[in-house]
């Protein structure tokens, strides 16, 4: 098993809009980040972790031809506005795409996808078959296991995922303790890090490395990281033995 970095970036990205900050300007293509995403693929199996504006882009930069389900995290833009995308994998697989989430989720799916969903709806309409995510039940898909994991970003409960030995928490402010309890032993950590100063609804960096001091993973990347972060070259020089800022393309085999 295997996991992609499809984009690293929060709803903004990198570079933003109208900045030219030593970030947004730089030339290490490490610093272009897009919207945050993850695909997980065996040799028989992909699915992917939100899909958020850069959806498309992604897919075609990773020439990724086959895609079984998508898992979302949660309702906010940069996580689900790239579902009309799914139409290329609908044609291609000749069947809706599996689109995990809560029911919450699912019906803000159904009202920002409305012309999906109806009865007599076009026929190049994306094609999605929305089934539940319920926290701490396993579901499989293909060869692969995933359990959601509840944890909070502000005052929304929201999903991270654990995935073998590996565990992927995004837009999170707080970790319950029956969540902490399943991150314990885990091999491979990924972890938001948005930035240095405190922030209402993210995990800044000090937070994850206190996160990463408790849990003790082998190895621990960082993503969802807006331009405050700094420069890529810079930030992986401060960062302690094991933790590692992740980047747009990268690929990370993973420990059973």
């Amino acid at each position: 098993m295997k996991i992609k970095f499809l984009g690293t970036g929060t709803s903004q990205g990198i570079p933003v809009i109208g900045c030219d900050c030593p970030v947004c300007v730089s030339k290490d293509p490490r610093d272009k980040r897009l919207r945050n995403s993850l695909l997980v693929e065996t040799d028989s199996t992909a699915l992917c972790i939100d899909a958020g504006p850069d959806f498309r882009q992604q897919m075609l930069r990773e020439k990724i031809l086959k895609l079984d389900a998508i898992l979302i995290t949660h309702e906010h833009t940069d996580h689900i506005m790239g579902l009309d995308d799914i139409r290329g994998f609908n044609r291609k697989q000749k069947s809706p795409l599996k689109i995990y989430a809560e029911p919450r989720v699912h019906l803000a799916i159904r009202n920002v996808f409305s012309y999906a969903f109806k009865e007599d709806n076009y026929p190049g309409t994306p094609k999605m078959d929305l089934r539940p995510l319920v926290e701490n039940e396993k579901i499989t898909i293909g060869d692969i296991i995933a359990e959601p994991l509840r944890v909070n970003h502000y005052k929304l409960p929201i999903l991270g995922f654990r995935i073998n030995q590996m565990a992927f928490i995004s837009d999170v402010t707080d970790i319950p303790e029956t969540t902490m309890k399943k991150l314990y032993g885990i091999d491979t950590l990924v972890i938001e890090a948005l930035r240095y100063k405190p922030h209402i609804s993210h995990f800044t960096l000090p937070q994850a490395l206190d996160l990463i001091e408790k849990l003790k993973p082998h190895r621990t990347y960082l993503m969802h990281m807006n331009h405050h972060i700094g420069l890529h070259a810079e930030l992986e020089k401060q960062l302690p033995a094991g933790v590692f800022p992740a980047y747009d393309g990268l690929e990370v085999e993973l420990h059973k």
